[in-house]
C-alpha cells in the first residue's frame, strides 16, 4: 500500500510574502530626479553660477540626498547606504566621461573640417603659417617610424624583464629590478629626452634623427610594458605550468607555448597603453628629433617630423590656417592610435590558445 504525499498550496488570492521588504518605486526616483533638476535651475536663477559641470554636480548631489532620505524612510538605513554608494559610483563614472567626451567632440568637430585627402598626402615644404595649404604626410611617416622603432626596442626588452621577474626572479636582484622599474614609471618624459640628448647626441656625437626620438620613447615605454606584462603573467594559473612540467616539458618551452599565449590578450592591452602614451609625447621629440617640414623616410639620418611636434608648432601660431591644421593633425593621431589598437587586438585574438 503506497502513501501519497501532498504539497500544501497557497490559498487562492494570497500573495507570497515580499522577502525584500518595501522598496522605492521608480516613479518616486523619477520625481526626485526631476526635483533635483528644478532646484538646480532655481539656484542658477538666483546665483551667479553658470557652469555646466557645476550644474551636473549640483543635480547629482541633490538627487543623492533626496534618494537617501526617501530610502531611509521607506527601505531602512541599510538599503539607503547601498543606494547612496551606488549613486556615487555611477555619478563618478559619468563625471569621468564628461572630459573624455568633450575632448573627443571638440577634436572631431574642429579637425574634420580640415581633414581631407590633400592634407594626408602633402607635407609642409614651402608652406608658411598664413598659407591655406600644407599637410601632415611627413609627420605621419615620422610618427609611425619612431613609434615602431620604440616598440621594437621596448616590447621585447620589457617582456623579457617581466618573464624574468615572474618565472625566474628571486631575491635581491629581482627586488632591485622592480625598484628601478617603479622609478622609471614615474619618470617625466622630458628627462628621457634630456638623457638621449646628453648621451646619444652630445656625448656620442650623433645627429638629431627619428631614431634618437625612438630611443627616448622606448625609455618611456619599457616600464609600462614591464608592469602590465608582469601582472598578466601572474594571472596565468599555476596549474597550467604544473601540467606542462608533469609532461616533461622544459620551463622555457612552457613559457613560450603555454604561459605567453594564455596571457597574450592582456599583454597586448598593456603594449597598446604604452604605445598610446608615447605616441602623443612632445617634449622628448623636441630635444631629439628637432622637427622638419620635408618628408624624410630615413629615421637614422637627418631631422624628422612627428604628429605631436606638428601639433605643437601649428597650435602655437596665431593664424587660423595653422590652428585648423593642428586640430586636423590631432584627429589624425587619435585615428592612428585607434587603428593600431584594433589591429593588435585582432592579431592577439588569432594567436591566443584555442
Amino acid at each position: 500500500m503506497s502513501t501519497a504525499t501532498t504539497t500544501p498550496t497557497a490559498p487562492v488570492g494570497h500573495n507570497p510574502p515580499n522577502l525584500r521588504g518595501q522598496t522605492l518605486a521608480r516613479p518616486v526616483l523619477g520625481a526626485i530626479a526631476v526635483g533635483a533638476v528644478v532646484l538646480t535651475g532655481l539656484l542658477y536663477l538666483v546665483t551667479s553660477i553658470h557652469s555646466r559641470l557645476q550644474f551636473v554636480l549640483i543635480v547629482l548631489l541633490l538627487f543623492s540626498v533626496g534618494q537617501t532620505v526617501a530610502s531611509v524612510v521607506v527601505e531602512g538605513s541599510r538599503r539607503a547606504k547601498d543606494r547612496l554608494v551606488t549613486t556615487l559610483v555611477f555619478g563618478s563614472f559619468l563625471l569621468a566621461l564628461i572630459p573624455l567626451v568633450a575632448v573627443l567632440v571638440s577634436v572631431i568637430t574642429r579637425g574634420a573640417e580640415r581633414l581631407d585627402g590633400d592634407f594626408l598626402t602633402h607635407s609642409m615644404r614651402s608652406i608658411g603659417a598664413r598659407d591655406a595649404g600644407g599637410g601632415i604626410y611627413h609627420a605621419i611617416i615620422g610618427t609611425l617610424e619612431q613609434v615602431g622603432l620604440a616598440s621594437l626596442i621596448a616590447v621585447p626588452f620589457g617582456l623579457l624583464v617581466s618573464i624574468y621577474l615572474v618565472e625566474y626572479g628571486r631575491g635581491r636582484v629581482s627586488r632591485t629590478i622592480s625598484f628601478f622599474v617603479d622609478v622609471l614609471t614615474g619618470l617625466p618624459s622630458i628627462i628621457a629626452g634630456l638623457f638621449v640628448l646628453g648621451f646619444w647626441i652630445l656625448a656620442l656625437g650623433q645627429n638629431f634623427s627619428g631614431f634618437a626620438g625612438a630611443l627616448a620613447l622606448a625609455i618611456l615605454m619599457i616600464p609600462v610594458v614591464v608592469r602590465s606584462s608582469e601582472e598578466m603573467l601572474k594571472l596565468v594559473p599555476d596549474e597550467l605550468r604544473e601540467a606542462s612540467y608533469a609532461l616533461g616539458i622544459a620551463r622555457w618551452r612552457t613559457i613560450l607555448k603555454v604561459v605567453l599565449p594564455t596571457a597574450l590578450p592582456g599583454i597586448v592591452t598593456g603594449v597598446m597603453l604604452a604605445v598610446a602614451r608615447v605616441a602623443g609625447e612632445t617634449a622628448p621629440l623636441l630635444l631629439t628629433v628637432f622637427g622638419e617640414n620635408s618628408i624624410n623616410f630615413n629615421p637614422f639620418s637627418g631631422e624628422q617630423s612627428a604628429l605631436p611636434l606638428y601639433i605643437y608648432s601649428q597650435a602655437g601660431q596665431p593664424q587660423q590656417f595653422a590652428i585648423d591644421r593642428a586640430w586636423a593633425a590631432a584627429l589624425t593621431l587619435i585615428i592612428i592610435i585607434m587603428l593600431i589598437n584594433a589591429i593588435a587586438r585582432l592579431i592577439a585574438r588569432q594567436a591566443k590558445i584555442k
